[in-house]
């Protein structure tokens, strides 16, 4: 009988261990808009080509031109890198412009920093649209000289899986912005 009571009180004993861990289980967590818009902006990794429209027009920018974008995935998925060309150019970013960005996670934040062609390195923050297609990027701070202006804001709008635009306000010295719309096709 003693061996009966004391298999009972295992058994027992067991299930109620069985009840607190399922209890004390993580919940499923949601997405955070910073992480919906980064998935999202990862759909974006190919190459890319399209027009470039600049106002007000600058001679050194291409105003007219075709400009190359590459975006790619990289760091186990915590990044995405994205580069711009103008079409044509030889890749050789010592001679011609090659801003790099990164965009990333930091908490509860979408991060970009641009690594531009002026010799700094502007960061911002994302918003998202309610829709969820567009994400837009405002000044955050930057590190590096100003002297040359800098990389104020930026807006990637997703219009299908083979078309987006970017939006990209370049702030000249003397707080003169300059806009380049960019126009993309997906090339592969």
């Amino acid at each position: 009988m003693k061996f009966v009571r004391f298999m009972l009180l295992v058994a027992l004993m067991s299930f109620s261990t069985v009840a607190f861990a399922q209890s004390d289980a993580p919940k499923p967590v949601a997405q955070s808009d910073a992480q919906k818009s980064f998935d999202k902006l990862k759909t974006l990794a190919g190459s890319w080509e399209g027009q470039v429209t600049v106002v007000p027009p600058q001679p050194e920018m291409g105003n007219g031109s075709k400009s190359v974008v590459s975006l790619r995935v990289t760091s186990r998925g915590n990044a995405l890198v994205h580069e711009m060309k103008e079409a044509g150019k030889p890749d050789d970013p010592t001679r011609y412009d090659h801003p790099v960005t990164m965009l990333y996670l930091d908490s509860d934040r979408l991060l970009l920093t641009h690594y531009c062609d002026a010799g700094n390195r502007p960061r911002m923050v994302a918003r998202t649209s309610p829709d969820g297609k567009t994400v837009e990027f405002d000044f955050l701070d930057v590190a590096g000289s100003t002297q040359y202006g800098h990389m104020q804001h930026a807006v990637f709008t997703i219009i299908d899986a083979n078309h987006h635009t970017e939006d990209w306000t370049y702030l000249m010295p003397g707080d003169k912005p300059v806009h380049a719309h960019l126009d993309l096709q997906r090339k592969n």
